[in-house]
């Protein structure tokens, strides 16, 4: 078990060994290889190329030279990615066999490797990771470690602020302080309602019982959809630190994450980071010396659209199936177990660290009136640059398929954009400049949802779209019917 004190040791020392990750002018002659192994790149060998590059590195007997896993960096269409630090050089649709020729060259010579290098929209070689069209609108706050770090060391998440939050809310905060934190920063449900993030902690605090729950629903099941299964891919300990701040805000002492079965990268990293939690004592009994006890346990859902629906996930934990429940009463009150429970998704727990170490003002300057901070999307369908953006809530749907997507393949025309899943709506092309946030898309007909956002040019049949989602939502109803 690590004291405070220990921690902010590991945090001053790992930093300082990183920090050419984050300070382009670095003075070190180290190279950190950072290669994407979110589930994209996975499935194009990035595993190979990691092993590649560790044997070249060990053949040559080169000691300056770290090979570091991470999780998505978010433009997936140019997968797989390999981006060299300090420099930030920017490779992609890297194979396992383009390995030696990056370090005979790019690490030995200090020449880069100009034909895995990216262009723009308008041909122009971008050689480095902020040069590139796609990332210069973005924001990253959820996915702000994604990319960075090796999801899989507990210590590098450390490096780069992770755990000062629960440091700070179990030595300088109460209870209600951390409450009103949240609830000023403006922080809507990022799973699709948008519902005060804030407020929804203050019921389930209110809520009188012997026992309470934290839940993090990770049963991501919209076609198209994979904001969440990145961020737990690439940033799991962010996710468990949220839900222990959650946990001393309603005052629970366990927690669940429901995620898929389908994911097995993010599952593998959660119970990873569970454990080297539990090590430090960032989980469990007497957390930092504090007095206050909270543990996480993974729960796996089967793949059933319907257990997205939250009292339908907390049936599936409970061992039945998954089944809406009546409401009310809600979990706030009634939940697992017939025991108050707080829910939220896990791009929702991303933000939380985030807002307690920089303040409700920070995150409620970020984005429009009524909805504050940013938005992920997996932006996918007919756009040249499929992948993950994470954008300020009020960003306009042009600016995401255009300036950030890179348009339309082969110039065809935008014929729509379907948000919110199943239940939400298609944007036609009169609608191209609406902000993209909870009220403009409400009033347009559409719904913000989860975060799917998938573009269709104009050569697509909308008929066949809505045919599609119709036949999902019927394979995938609960199948229950209530009586008026």
């Amino acid at each position: 078990m690590k004291t405070i004190q220990q921690i902010e040791e590991i945090r001053k020392e790992k930093r300082a060994e990183l920090d050419l990750r984050i300070n382009t002018k670095s003075d070190t002659r180290e190279k950190h290889i950072l290669v994407c192994r979110g589930t994209g790149c996975t499935s194009s060998k990035s595993p190979k190329i990691i092993e590649n590059f560790r044997k070249i590195i060990e053949e040559k007997g080169l000691t300056n030279v770290r090979v570091i896993q991470t999780g998505c960096f978010g433009l997936c269409a140019k997968g797989p990615i390999v981006i060299i630090r300090p420099e930030e050089t920017f490779y992609a649709h890297v194979k396992p066999e383009d390995c030696e020729e990056i370090i005979n060259s790019h690490i030995l010579e200090g020449k880069k490797v100009e034909r895995l290098l990216c262009k723009n929209m308008d041909g122009k070689l971008a050689e480095k990771l902020n040069e590139l069209d796609f990332y210069k609108k973005q924001k990253r706050i959820a996915l702000q470690n994604c990319g960075l770090i090796d999801p899989e060391e507990i210590d590098e998440y450390i490096a780069f602020d992770g755990y000062k939050a629960i440091e700070k809310v179990l030595t300088e905060m109460n209870q209600d302080q951390v409450i009103e934190t949240i609830l000023n920063s403006g922080l809507r449900g990022r799973g699709g309602a948008g519902f005060p993030t804030g407020r929804k902690w203050a019921f389930t605090k209110d809520a009188q019982s012997d026992q309470k729950y934290v839940v993090c629903n990770a049963d991501e099941g919209d076609p198209g959809a994979f904001m969440d299964r990145s961020i737990l891919e690439g940033d799991p300990h962010a996710v468990l630190e949220a839900m222990t701040i959650a946990g001393f805000a309603i005052g629970a002492n366990q927690g669940y994450i429901y995620v898929r079965a389908e994911y097995p990268i993010a599952v593998q990293r959660l119970k990873i980071a569970i454990e080297q939690a539990r090590q430090y004592g960032l989980l469990g009994d007497n957390i930092l010396g504090s007095g206050f006890k909270f543990d996480i346990d993974i729960r796996l859902g089967a793949g059933a659209f319907v257990c997205g629906e939250e009292t339908a996930l907390l049936e599936s934990i409970e061992g039945k199936r998954g089944q809406p429940r009546v409401k009310p009463p809600y979990p706030a009150t009634c939940g697992l177990f017939g025991k108050p429970t707080l829910i939220n998704n896990v791009e929702t727990l991303a933000n939380i660290t985030k807002i307690i170490l920089n303040g409700a003002d920070w995150y409620a300057g970020i984005g429009t009136e009524k909805s504050k901070g940013t938005k992920v999307f997996a932006l996918g369908g007919n756009v040249n640059n499929v992948g993950l953006v994470e954008v300020p809530m009020g960003t306009t749907l042009r600016e995401i398929v255009y300036d950030i997507g890179g348009g339309i393949p082969n110039d065809r025309g935008f014929k729509a954009a379907q948000t919110g899943g199943p239940s939400g709506g298609c944007i036609p092309a009169e609608h191209l400049d609406t902000p993209i946030d909870y009220e403009s898309l409400a009033e347009i007909g559409s719904m913000m949802g989860s975060g799917g956002l998938i573009v269709m040019d104009d050569t697509k049949c909308m008929v066949n779209l809505a045919k599609f989602y119709l036949e999902f939502t019927v394979a995938e109803s609960c199948r229950k019917m209530y009586t008026m």
